[in-house]
């Protein structure tokens, strides 16, 4: 797989372009107890790889993708992004998408390591990746960000809280990886100005949301929730759908 991408500096002169599409996965497993719809098979997750090859496009990292878009290119390239650090990403994920040549972004809660989704009271109890397992991500060519340090909701969080979900996390996966941490992840998707302000304090290059409301720019870019239902079909849909429905992201060519 491609080796990880250096995140460009900031452009010094405003522009605005069309909102990528950027797919918001989970996890790639076992489905036979999802209540939060977070789980895709790694069989659904191969045909919808394969539906975008065959649409000419290619699903890549977040930075590579805001690399290409710096340069005036990248309109066939689709961000990827998994969040949470499943372990099952190893397992799953990964061979998949080094079948269909593809890249993404794992999103990972560096004060869960080996630990479990504790913030779902629903479950099931899904394991976390070890530190071990985040470094043999990044081996393979994954971009690693943060999706803060515990998994909170960074709107509620105090101001000691949010630096150490925002600059904490990015500090422990740099020592972590030996690498530098372009990308955040905001929890649940929720985002304020607060949290933006944040986010950018602590260096990050780029934040991704769900749906980040009248916020707009590289540190809160919307995604597309991709699930076991998403076939061929609502795949095209949501695809058009996100271009005509979401606005231009400023600072984005």
């Amino acid at each position: 797989m491609p080796s990880s991408v250096e995140f460009p500096a900031p452009a010094r002169t405003p522009a605005t372009g069309p909102v990528p599409w950027i797919a918001m996965y989970h996890s790639v497993g076992d489905r036979a107890d999802d209540p939060y719809r977070v789980t895709v098979t790694p069989d659904r997750l191969d045909g919808q790889l394969r539906w975008l090859r065959r649409r000419g496009l290619r699903g890549v990292s977040v930075a590579e993708l805001l690399a290409a878009r710096a340069r005036g290119e990248g309109r066939d390239l689709v961000g990827l992004t998994f969040d949470d650090g499943y372990a099952d990403f190893l397992g799953n994920a990964l061979p998949v998408l080094a079948r269909w040549e593809c890249t993404a972004t794992l999103f990972v809660l560096p004060g869960r390591l080996g630990g479990d989704n504790a913030w779902d009271p629903l479950g099931p109890r899904k394991p976390l990746l070890t530190a071990d397992g985040v470094r043999r991500a990044a081996a393979a060519g994954v971009e690693i960000g943060s999706h803060g340090l515990t998994h909170v909701d960074l709107t509620r969080a105090d101001d000691t809280v949010l630096t150490a979900e925002t600059t904490g996390s990015r500090a422990a996966l740099e020592e972590l990886t030996g690498a530098p941490v372009a990308g955040f992840c905001y929890p649940y998707g929720t985002v304020d100005r607060r949290a933006v302000e944040a986010v950018r304090g602590a260096g990050y290059g780029y934040a991704c949301a769900i749906d980040p409301g009248e916020l707009n720019g590289p540190y809160a870019l919307p995604r597309v929730h991709i699930g076991q239902n998403d076939t061929a079909v609502r795949l095209f849909l949501k695809r058009r759908l996100h271009r005509l429905r979401r606005r231009p992201v400023e600072g984005l060519r």
